[in-house]
């Protein structure tokens, strides 16, 4: 399974760079797995697709104002990107450094936007899953107290947006790069599909008879992080922080028992459930990281033992995300399905358009 058998061809201009002036007007290419249908519609449409008793499964991570940029003593500036505390001390953090270079153990920095000093603990070697070594560091504010870093985040801290926008974040991101129903803080990237959730599309799929529930898995870096193997298979995928809680476990088991569908909502929702699931389909609750990667088979969705439908956004090329959504439905017809978007102008990416997959 080669990485070039994931590439298709994007126009820059089809990257959405700023969210859909309305989130749920955002288009919606639906597709039907059983009779290869297709459909063009918008996410507010969803109320037409999901049926009584089908359940949508939600991510309900927080993104962090994670990223905040510090002057070095000789006035260089560095951007770091928060990721997860340290286990031994929830006030230290495991964060990224760009640039680099130089970097010393010890040193102090001056926060950009208010009276915090950053302070290089300890420097990591990199992850198994090829992610970029990690700082960890501590903040401290004017007094010299060290202050936990989600309260100085939450002063000084940015959006953490995509690479591939490209831009500085700005005040509409703060509300827009973060679902209507977040709610575990965590996340340095959003669950993208789910940002095209209003309150009154939430609730008028409960008034239709869909139920939802959710999973947390706070989404990394490692999302962004290209593979590199020439086979695919071969690549070792990063690590993210998860949960699923119980009554989670329940709302499935039910839905499957009444003949309802398992609909996820995004690859990250995906990768909880099917990371949970014993061998005959059943979901064991807890918590812990995964390294879930799912590629293609012989036979599309053979893989997956819970999800039975998809909503997910279009995913960059090469991504493990594309494979994931490609494992589910086939990759030859995902391919054929993201070419059908560019011709029709889709948007692509963290902001962009979205695809139901039945």
């Amino acid at each position: 399974m080669k990485l070039e058998d994931f590439d298709y061809e994007l126009p820059p201009e089809r990257i959405a760079r700023t969210p859909a002036p309305e989130r749920d007007r955002a288009r919606l290419l639906v597709y039907t797995r059983a009779s290869a249908a297709r459909e063009h519609r918008e996410v507010r449409d969803l109320v037409e697709y999901l049926r009584p008793g089908d359940l949508l499964v939600l991510n309900d991570t927080r993104v962090l104002p994670a990223r905040l940029f510090a002057r070095r003593a000789s006035g260089g500036r560095v951007e770091f990107l928060f990721v997860e505390p340290c286990a031994h001390d929830a006030r230290i953090w495991r964060a990224l450094a760009r640039p680099a270079r130089r970097l010393a153990v010890g040193e102090r920095l001056a926060v950009e936007g208010g009276a915090f000093t950053l302070r290089l603990v300890a420097h990591e070697s990199g992850a198994p899953g090829g992610e970029a070594p990690a700082w960890q560091v501590e903040l401290a504010d004017g007094s010299g107290h060290v202050r936990a870093p989600l309260e100085a985040l939450a002063e000084v801290g940015h959006v953490p947006l995509p690479p591939y926008l490209d831009r500085a974040d700005a005040p509409a991101d703060v509300e827009r790069y973060q679902t209507v129903y977040a709610a575990r803080p965590g996340a340095v990237a959003a669950p993208t599909a789910g940002l095209h959730f209003t309150p009154a599309l939430l609730a008028a799929l409960e008034r239709r008879g869909v139920a939802r529930a959710f999973v947390t898995l706070h989404v990394g870096p490692g999302t962004f992080q290209p593979v590199k193997c020439a086979d695919v298979r071969a690549h070792v995928m990063h690590a993210e922080r998860y949960e699923l809680g119980s009554e989670t476990v329940a709302a499935v088991a039910r839905t499957r028992a009444a003949g309802g569908r398992v609909v996820a909502v995004g690859t990250t929702s995906v990768r909880v459930l099917e990371s949970c699931a014993r061998a005959d389909g059943t979901l064991a609750a807890g918590s812990g990281t995964t390294r879930l990667f799912l590629v293609p088979g012989e036979v599309p969705g053979e893989r997956f033992r819970v999800v039975d439908a998809l909503l997910t956004n279009f995913h960059l090329p090469r991504s493990t995300l594309l494979m994931l959504v490609s494992a589910f439905a086939g990759r030859a017809e995902v391919l054929a399905l993201y070419r059908e978007a560019v011709e029709r102008e889709y948007r692509f990416y963290s902001y962009g358009d979205a695809m139901l997959i039945l």
